[in-house]
């Protein structure tokens, strides 16, 4: 029987980097997306791990992975996961710099839609398909606006696609952290802006990549048959 394959849109760093680690030691084929320059830490494995250059802002490279993936491994992917995503400096909706609101839609939500689009139609019968959004969109706080609107767009869409591609077979969730300790997290936080978001669980404390990873990985896997339409949120008691 041949293995499974996974596609990671958005798999070079933080929460990503961990899900193609996560996904490999669970048995999976991976294949992972990176924008510019592929990194050199990432882990790779023969035939069992693929690298692929996209864009998700555009269609054309998007659906080229897919097409690539399914000649390079044989077949169609079981599991796509939507990570690839940015984030820009926190403000007021009214002093929000419209640039980065625009760099927020075109690659939050626009390119979740693109990969969404694709995974839709090329993902095999039985499959799943994972969004990452954020606990964020439940919580109201100053500055983070057009960042969590982007995310709930994607938690949209995933509630849709829950519906539609049920038929199949096919199982749709999204992954909605809290604040997890990488480089995007850290972007433009003092040692007190950390200690903040660490205070918002209970824990008081940030989580780990590899926490996260580890539920996609689950949700991924036949354990997580029953678990559909929902919004997972690893978020140590935040909310």
């Amino acid at each position: 029987m041949s293995k499974k394959i996974a596609i990671v849109f958005g798999g070079t760093r933080g929460i990503g980097a961990a899900t193609v680690k996560a996904l490999a030691e669970t048995g999976f084929d991976v294949a992972y997306t990176y924008v510019s320059t592929p990194p050199e830490d990432l882990p790779t494995g023969g035939e069992n791990i693929k690298a692929y250059k996209a864009d998700v802002r555009d269609p054309d490279q998007v659906a080229k992975v897919f097409a690539n993936v399914e000649a390079d491994f044989g077949a169609a992917p079981d599991c796509v996961v939507a990570n690839a995503g940015i984030n820009v400096p926190p403000a007021p909706v009214g002093q929000f710099d419209a640039d980065n609101f625009r760099r927020l839609v075109e690659v939050n939500i626009v390119g979740a839609f693109n990969v969404l689009h694709e995974a839709a139609q090329k993902v095999a019968d039985g499959g799943t398909i994972i969004g990452l959004t954020t606990s964020m969109v439940r919580i109201a706080v100053p500055g983070g606006g057009p960042y969590t609107a982007s995310k709930a767009a994607v938690e949209s869409l995933i509630r849709s696609m829950s519906k539609e591609l049920a038929p199949r077979g096919v199982r749709v969730n999204a992954v909605a952290p809290g604040p997890v300790d990488t480089d995007l997290f850290r972007s433009g936080k003092d040692e007190a802006a950390v200690a903040r978001s660490a205070g918002m669980s209970p824990f008081n404390r940030v989580g780990e990549a590899e926490e996260v990873a580890n539920v996609i990985a689950f949700i991924a896997s036949d354990k997580a048959s029953w678990v559909h339409g929902q919004i997972v949120q690893p978020n140590g008691g935040m909310v």
